[in-house]
């Protein structure tokens, strides 16, 4: 079974390349935000515990080998519906590989597996909310495998939650990829509000890393 667990202030500051640079997101904005529109949270969240879910998923303790794919980072803020930002949030993500294979014993997808992609991470948000972590573009995958026809666009899960706030499952899109337009996922959400999910990349100033931003705002639980 899997553990959950938060991810220490500590833990997050060893991560030099991947969560130092989480300050140049800058501080948190006030003004009324939308809340992130939800997404389904699918049927490939980690059921079993794995070695590392550190902010790196592009290498696991104790393996000398980086996970195959192109590696980017994923850098944001948690806020509530006022722009506040949110401290202690915990951010949990999960992805397929780089074809399109979640390492998860109930997938079905035949692409291949591979042994040094993390695939899941855990971490909790800084003083001004922030996050941030290390990955692999994930893979699009072809929806037959499930009995369904189309493609799953590339996208990464997130799971986000704090005492005192709706816990918010969505997904991360990623601006230019052409198998968006056909995604039925993405499009259960509000049409105005879809640009909330898909991240466009910039080049990250200390690695050269494509750095994709994607803030979230959690809506305040209801009494």
């Amino acid at each position: 079974m899997k553990k959950r667990k938060t991810v220490s202030r500590r833990d997050v500051s060893k991560q030099i390349g991947i969560a130092a640079g989480m300050s140049l997101l800058g501080p948190g904005i006030a003004k009324a935000l939308v809340p992130t529109p939800e997404q389904v949270e699918g049927p490939f969240h980690p059921i079993e515990e794995q070695a590392d879910t550190d902010l790196d998923l592009t290498l696991i303790k104790g393996h000398s080998k980086a996970a195959e794919g192109d590696t980017v980072l994923v850098r944001g803020q948690v806020f509530d519906a006022e722009g506040r930002p949110l401290n202690d949030a915990l951010v949990d993500v999960w992805q397929a590989n780089h074809v399109g294979r979640y390492s998860h014993p109930e997938d079905p997808n035949t692409a291949p597996l591979d042994p040094n992609f993390q695939g899941w991470g855990l971490m909790t948000t800084d003083s001004e909310g922030r996050f941030g972590f290390k990955t692999i573009k994930p893979g699009a995958y072809p929806l037959s495998f499930l009995g369904e026809e189309g493609w799953r666009c590339r996208h990464i899960h997130f799971q986000v939650s704090r005492p005192g706030f709706d816990k918010l499952t969505t997904q991360m899109y990623f601006h230019g990829d052409p198998l968006i337009e056909q995604d039925e996922e993405i499009a259960k959400a509000p049409a105005e509000l879809r640009h909330l999910l898909i991240a466009k990349p910039i080049a990250d100033e200390l690695t050269g890393l494509p750095l994709y931003r994607f803030d979230i705002v959690l809506a305040p639980a209801v009494a």
